[in-house]
């Protein structure tokens, strides 16, 4: 799946990749969860979670006739989410085993060095190895929808309606979520 994953980011040519990549393989990125404890919480469930709502965003773009560069749809489908990188870290806590005798046992936890929220995040990360076109920038940072504040919610139709690719992007990652688990 790693492979896969570099393949497609490779394909894009988008100057400074290699650098992203660097990046990508220094940190946890392929090992972190995509979550503590809703979706993808295992070993490589970023990647893995990644992957697939990329292969769903994909789908989604085809289907609309938006006529979104390919480029494109790896990035924010594959990265969307980069900013969960260097963000979980296992910790221990106390939990009766099937003997019902106490045991220490790992879980993942969150420690958020770079508190810039998520999509926001994810949009500054990348920006700081490649250039992201405008489309590019909103789907990623309207990514998570109406979880976001009630307060964005006029916001995050604006962008909807300016950017039909965040709304899409958002619907890959519910489904790769709720439908897929991961």
């Amino acid at each position: 799946m790693k492979e896969e994953f570099i393949k497609l980011l490779k394909s894009t040519n988008r100057e400074g990749m290699d650098n992203l990549l660097n990046f990508l393989e220094k940190s946890d990125f392929y090992t972190a969860p995509a979550s503590t404890r809703f979706h993808g919480n295992f070993e490589g469930g970023l990647l893995e979670h990644s992957m697939k709502v990329y292969e769903i965003f994909s789908e989604k773009i085809k289907n609309s006739g938006l006529g979104t560069p390919e480029e494109t749809i790896i990035i924010a489908g594959l990265l969307h989410d980069i900013c969960k990188t260097n963000f979980y870290k296992i910790d221990f806590r106390n939990a009766k085993n099937a003997r019902g005798e106490w045991e220490k046992v790992p879980y993942y936890t969150v420690e958020d060095t770079i508190p810039y929220g998520h999509g926001e995040k994810s949009v500054m990360m990348l920006t700081e190895y490649i250039k992201l076109t405008n489309e590019e920038k909103y789907a990623i940072r309207w990514h998570m929808g109406f979880t976001e504040p009630k307060e964005l919610y006029g916001t995050i139709g604006e962008a909807y309606k300016k950017y039909p690719i965040a709304l899409l992007l958002n619907e890959a990652d519910l489904e790769a979520t709720y439908f897929y688990n991961i």
